[in-house]
């Protein structure tokens, strides 16, 4: 516990210095913890690691004693093209920091027979964009904007019976925020001058619940369900005048099921079906068009983000007694309508398809080694009606791609 404890505020650390960036789910990380990782972000009735709770809390009480630690290369490239008749026409590489590194911590232990306790350490979610050259049609020097996202989930899980297990973990949340170069919009279309851009860094908290349960319905077949609430940290006061009800970023509740079916001793399938609400989130939600009421406004303007539903679907070989193999694939629904570009080439969340690979080898003292792979394909949204007349025509074009890798190392007690 003493070295667990440690470890986990050694990730916390290296949280805050690293420049967290994750944008596949919209802006929700695909998937948590490596193994969870390799077999496309499953994890609602397939707990495999000390992450479990982040995913689904019950799974902490059906891992056993382990500590897991890892770390993710992730590479995002994203880019945007303005069109004419826009004077600012032109093609922008928002790539000014193409290599960022994310931590993870996860620990469970069995209290009991029936009962087991975690603390998972995390990032759920986040987005960066650094345009070095500028974009001059939102103001001037080095634009882009930096959200980070780090939860601190303790967990306490109950097997209520042999084939039912109930969990809850508390979410802390810590985010923080950075904008520049968006000059433009301030003074003139804001309701607070003075925290549009520019301000340096910002950061809030606030706490959340995330309820589970998993279920061997059959002995081949496990069920899952989770449900994350929607939490309110404080606001970003020196963005009052960007984000809409004065600096608030909320992060959205979010709730999913999933299923694990053993098709032979050696081969798990398994799926989950989630469905993430930005739309209930002012910031991200409100569209372009609410610029007339004032940004940092009740009813400012947002990104015109809606609510997604993403499907993930996987498959767990063990190939050997030392060894086993994974695959995924998941797909999430568009946040971003061809209407919104605009704004969103701050946060090109545009990436839908993912495939990923992974594995695990279990080493001599049963301690295990795991990596996973993860591609999201390119994709671009060409925009439509995107950039209003009064800022010059055209249309504001995004694109984005992603590759990840991930490994961790994994000790049982």
């Amino acid at each position: 516990m003493k070295h667990g404890l440690k470890l986990a505020g050694t990730t916390v650390v290296l949280f805050m210095s690293s420049g967290l960036a994750s944008a596949t789910d919209g802006y929700f990380q695909h998937g948590y913890g490596v193994k969870a990782q390799g077999i496309g972000g499953v994890g609602i009735a397939l707990p495999q690691d000390g992450l479990a709770a982040a995913t689904n809390p019950a799974g902490s009480a059906l891992v056993g004693d382990r500590l897991d630690a890892g770390l993710t290369w992730f590479a995002p490239k994203r880019d945007a093209d303005i069109t004419a008749p826009n004077p600012t026409a032109g093609h922008y590489d928002g790539n000014g920091k193409k290599n960022f590194f994310i931590p993870e911590f996860g620990y469970t232990r069995q209290v009991s027979e029936r009962l087991g306790v975690g603390l998972a350490v995390y990032g759920n979610g986040g987005m960066n964009t650094r345009y070095q050259s500028g974009i001059p049609l939102f103001g001037k020097g080095e634009a882009g904007v930096n959200l980070e996202q780090v939860f601190i989930s303790p967990s306490i899980a109950w097997k209520a019976n042999e084939h039912n297990a109930f969990g809850a973990a508390l979410n802390f949340a810590y985010q923080r925020f950075e904008a520049k170069g968006l000059q433009n919009f301030d003074p003139g279309f804001t309701v607070s001058p003075g925290n549009v851009t520019n301000r340096g860094v910002d950061s809030a908290t606030g706490w959340g619940l995330r309820l589970g349960w998993t279920g061997q319905v059959t002995p081949d077949l496990t069920l899952g369900a989770t449900w994350s609430s929607k939490i309110k940290p404080g606001k970003f006061d020196k963005y009052e005048g960007l984000f809409a009800d004065g600096g608030s970023f909320d992060i959205p509740e979010n709730f999913g099921i999933g299923l694990a079916y053993k098709l032979t001793p050696s081969l798990t399938v398994a799926a989950d079906a989630e469905r993430i609400k930005y739309g209930s989130v002012k910031a991200v939600s409100l569209p372009l068009a609410n610029i007339v009421n004032g940004l940092g406004a009740s009813n400012g303007a947002g990104f015109g983000w809606k609510d997604v539903s993403v499907l993930k679907i996987g498959a767990s070989y063990a190939y050997a007694q030392d060894l086993t193999l994974r695959v995924g694939y998941n797909h999430s629904g568009q946040p971003i309508r061809a209407s919104q570009t605009l704004f969103n080439i701050l946060a090109p969340a545009v990436v839908q398809d993912h495939l990923s690979a992974g594995a695990t080898w279990t080493l001599a003292k049963g301690d295990e080694l795991s990596i996973a792979y993860t591609h999201a394909f390119n994709k671009t949204i060409k925009g439509s009606g995107s950039i209003p007349p009064g800022f010059g025509g055209g249309e504001a074009n995004i694109q984005m791609k992603e590759n990840l890798l991930g490994v961790a190392y994994g000790w049982k007690f």
